[in-house]
């Protein structure tokens, strides 16, 4: 609970999946977690780093040991659930429960402990990397919608999703910063948010292949309160949508956690349908 706990300042993107163990919101007897998602509004602040976390970590639980998840509108056991009537592009570009077999798909709200807003770091070539962590990937975004995913195959592996709306420009923008980032920031960083600060270190450029017009692939090491976390982000650019992942073991351990490829490409597949 202490690497759990310590982690989630560094992470507020993944808060709830490292202090999911904490939860008691366990989900009604036959349910699934909730495939609804949320979106944030177009120039609302979103919630899809801490909320997607939240989902990630009822899924992980679900999935693992029958821990948190929300119940309300959800697929049955072993069921899938479509987006609600008339939604919108990017709630049919999100991932639904019962379309990756293997894995629980769930958007829970936002956790009450998780902190708000984006992370500030302390040098400025690395800010697109903080940002990436937070609230929204980038201040740019319009819209997002989040997913948390627990993997019933790698115990302990949960993913955080969220796909974004852009104006085509602004998208392009945010890979190469991304890009121009990992590359400067090798060394590492420091990032704040309401106050809580802690360092990512061992910023490395990761091969990844998926589809999409342009990605970028990296992984770092969280570290807090002497507790260190291995975390692994894709970012994936569709026209002017971006997909954003980050996978993290909140069963601990020093293997590096990597977003499943099955996830990456599922993913880009309903926003290439969606558009």
């Amino acid at each position: 609970m202490k690497a759990r706990t310590a982690t989630a300042v560094l992470l507020p993107a993944l808060l709830s999946v490292t202090v999911g163990c904490g939860s008691t919101n366990t989900p009604a007897s036959g349910k699934g977690p909730d495939p609804k998602g949320s979106a944030s509004a177009p120039g609302q602040s979103g919630s899809v780093g801490s909320s997607g976390a939240s989902a990630a970590a009822g899924a992980s639980g679900s999935a693992g040991t029958g821990g948190a998840g929300e119940t309300g509108t959800a697929a049955g056991a072993g069921g899938t659930a479509g987006p609600r009537r008339g939604a919108g592009r990017l709630e049919r570009a999100a991932l639904e429960q019962g379309d990756l077999t293997g894995y629980q798909i769930s958007a829970n709200g936002k956790n009450p402990n998780a902190p708000d807003g984006q992370p500030q770091a302390d040098r400025k070539a690395c800010q697109p990397l903080a940002d990436i962590m937070g609230d929204k990937p980038d201040p740019a975004a319009r819209e997002t919608v989040n997913r948390g995913i627990g993997s019933q195959k790698e115990m302990g592996l949960a993913v955080s999703a969220s796909v974004s709306s852009y104006a085509e420009s602004d998208a392009k923008a945010l890979i190469a910063r991304l890009k121009d980032a990992v590359a400067a920031c090798a060394t590492g960083f420091t990032a704040t948010v309401e106050k809580q600060t802690g360092t990512y270190r061992e910023v490395k450029a990761a091969e990844y292949k998926t589809g999409g017009d342009e990605s970028v692939s990296w992984t770092t090491t969280a570290a807090a309160e002497g507790v260190t976390a291995q975390v692994h982000l894709v970012v994936v650019r569709q026209g002017d949508t971006v997909m954003r992942l980050m996978a993290l073991n909140v069963a601990g351990g020093r293997k590096t956690p990597q977003v499943p490829h099955e996830v990456a490409d599922k993913q880009l597949q309903k926003v290439r349908a969606a558009r």
